[in-house]
């Protein structure tokens, strides 16, 4: 839990820097609310069932759908464009496995109320914030945009068809080609076409080249056009913003699986780790709340999975083995000076670093024995000695090194010195190596 308390706080601090708003939704939902939204497959996970009134209810299966609800029915207090986040739990009935699970955290946000494309490129600029706030380096965000898929589908006269072919497409990097190719044929489209379908979204290579295969591709249609020239502009906007451009790559497989995207769509993976799948995933949905109001509420937005970043994380022991959140240890030593150890515990508290007072006197060694056990960096040490000479011991547990240090005008220079020792870390124990 430190660590993921961890996660969450830098997520919600990445959020708020940019301007969204916490919101909470019911984690229980009116069934009506839930099916049809995600498609057939997230109607099949649903926990579903009758509540002592008689009604049919479901928990939900992600954040997105209870937040469509929920602008629908208060967006006249709200007003737009309303931009909010929210960190819950969602559940899922599906078969447990690495990195997903039945009842996991998700930490979205999500820009309400607007077409602009400036709210799906700042997805891109909060989606990297986030990594890189969560001390990750190594990381690619994959773009497409649904439609130039649908687009070429178009060009294929496969438009009757694209759910099933997009949700088939989705899978192929958990399924493999062959089986992506049976299930397309499945919906009634022909293994020839079906392989035209595996042509267009493996395609290849730097983006600039995607870019021209793209537009060669999209002459005819529309909508492929369009969704080509979005991705151009992203690309364009987000590499002016700062972002390094390998770190951004547009990826014509990626269609999500979810049946309520409408526009860009992002899969975020680990460079180290991609076989765990996508850690953080969205895109644009302009159509979900129209579902329950007659009022045009686009929206686009992205979720941070917490449960699946954190076992890459652990995977890749990029997580500090802490059961601590206080980086201060502070030994317990003279029972007759309980009085001045509260009080020097408080003062480093009131400088915003951690501190754990042992509560019983023991020998000095059995204390430090458990600060060194939960991962403490620092441990203060003050003895009959220390306090007659005006001095704290302040012990760096991982070297064993000693320094002495003057309390008696204050603790200044005490404060100080656990700061250097500290770095910028004084906070929020747990957070990746």
């Amino acid at each position: 839990m430190i660590p993921r308390e961890w996660l969450i706080d830098t997520a919600k601090r990445v959020y708020r820097s940019y301007g969204f708003s916490p919101i909470d939704t019911p984690a229980l939902e009116y069934l009506e609310i839930l099916t049809g939204k995600g498609g057939e497959e997230s109607d099949k996970q649903l926990y579903r069932f009758e509540d002592h009134g008689g009604r049919s209810v479901g928990l939900r299966f992600d954040l997105t759908v209870p937040l469509a609800r929920f602008v629908a029915q208060h967006i006249g207090q709200l007003g737009t464009p309303f931009k909010r986040y929210q960190v819950a739990t969602v559940w899922r009935g599906e078969n447990t496995q690495r990195g997903r699970y039945r009842e996991f955290m998700q930490c979205d946000f999500d820009t309400i109320g607007t077409l602009s494309l400036a709210a799906d490129i700042e997805t891109v600029l909060v989606i990297h914030d986030l990594m890189r706030a969560l001390g990750i380096e190594d990381f690619t965000i994959h773009l497409n945009n649904r439609l130039v898929l649908k687009g070429l589908l178009e060009r294929l006269d496969l438009s009757d068809r694209a759910t099933p072919i997009l949700r088939a497409i989705d899978k192929l990097a958990k399924i493999g080609r062959e089986r992506v190719v049976a299930e397309i044929a499945s919906a009634g489209v022909s293994p020839e076409a079906a392989e035209d379908v595996l042509r267009l979204v493996e395609i290849r290579g730097p983006n600039s080249q995607i870019l021209e295969q793209l537009e060669r591709l999209s002459l005819g249609s529309p909508q492929a056009q369009e969704g080509t020239a979005k991705l151009a502009e992203l690309l364009a906007a987000v590499t002016a913003a700062g972002i390094r451009p390998e770190r951004v790559r547009i990826a014509p497989a990626i269609a999500r699986g979810l049946d309520y995207y409408t526009g860009m769509i992002y899969e975020t993976t680990l460079d180290r780790l991609p076989t765990i799948g996508s850690v953080c995933s969205g895109g644009r949905y302009d159509n979900l709340a129209k579902l329950y109001t007659h009022q045009e509420l686009p929206g686009v937005g992205a979720s941070l999975g917490l449960d699946r970043l954190l076992a890459a994380l652990e995977e890749l022991g990029l997580i500090a083995k802490v059961a601590t959140p206080a980086p201060v240890f502070l030994a317990y030593f003279d029972r007759s000076r309980l009085h001045d150890y509260l009080r020097l515990a408080a003062q480093v508290r009131a400088a915003g670093i951690g501190v754990e007072f042992f509560c019983e006197p023991k020998k000095l060694g059995t204390q430090l024995k458990y600060a060194d056990e939960r991962g403490f960096r620092l441990a203060l040490v003050l003895g009959e000695d220390e306090f007659a000479a005006g001095q704290c011991q302040l012990k760096d547990l991982a070297t064993g090194k000693k320094t002495l240090i003057p309390i008696n005008d204050g603790t200044a220079a005490l404060i100080a010195e656990i700061r250097k020792h500290l770095g910028t870390q004084e906070v929020g124990r747990g957070q990746p190596r």
